[in-house]
């Protein structure tokens, strides 16, 4: 096991483990989209688990540093918190913010950030950029709402995992980038419902099915 000290307390971690994954596991909690526990290759791309590290010049990303004995790390410095609260508010400024709707309301994992660096969910001072359509329904069995989505790859990830060859990755660029699904009109809508990982893993409900899971030998219901 390795000791590491964050924010004056010692806390021990598997060897290998990231920073950010030691953190989560001892109770310390750091702002995080695209954190899948398990995953070796870390995406790296939400920009909001920032810590100090003694020695470094700048703030990292917690998720891309492993840990090693004597690392000393600081996750509540008031630089780490203003680029964590201008990255929420960027993501937010892209995103439909209609809680009351949602489905991934009061599980959502952006209410939780934002709540925890006291940021509102509609920031003044950044103009609203928002994507058309509001849905994207060309999957057979999958619903995706760009304006919901966060881009943290959760689930082309969790898809390539599974199934060895996503099923799913990012197109266009920009404000423009969203979610597309590969060959969609020829896909399995049983096998997705059956599967559904990708829905389970996306932090606030930008993917969802479009109708409950199927069960094999089980008529449904006229």
């Amino acid at each position: 096991m390795i000791k590491i000290r964050v924010d004056g307390r010692e806390i021990t971690a598997e060897d290998g483990a990231t920073l950010l994954q030691a953190c989560l596991e001892s109770g310390i909690y750091i702002p995080n989209l695209c954190h899948l526990p398990g995953m070796k290759e870390p995406h790296a791309s939400c920009r909001l688990c920032f810590v100090d590290l003694e020695g470094e010049v700048r703030p990292v990303p917690s998720c891309t540093v492993t840990v090693r004995d004597g690392l000393e790390a600081r996750t509540d410095t008031p630089r780490v918190r203003d680029i964590q609260k201008t990255a929420l508010r960027l993501l937010l400024s892209v995103h439909r913010v209609e809680c009351g709707r949602c489905p991934a309301n009061r599980r959502c994992e952006l209410q939780k950030i934002a709540r925890f660096l006291g940021v509102g969910l509609k920031p003044r001072g950044l103009d609203r950029c928002l994507k058309e359509p509001e849905v994207v329904t060309e999957h057979p069995a999958i619903d995706y709402y760009p304006n919901r989505c966060v881009l943290c790859a959760r689930c082309v990830r969790t898809c390539l995992s599974r199934n060895g060859l996503p099923m799913m990755t990012f197109a266009r660029r920009g404000f423009d980038t969203l979610i597309s699904f590969y060959g969609a009109d020829d896909g399995d809508p049983l096998s997705c419902e059956e599967c559904h990982a990708c829905v389970k893993v996306c932090p606030v409900a930008a993917i969802t099915l479009r109708h409950q899971p199927l069960q094999r030998g089980v008529s449904p219901q006229p």
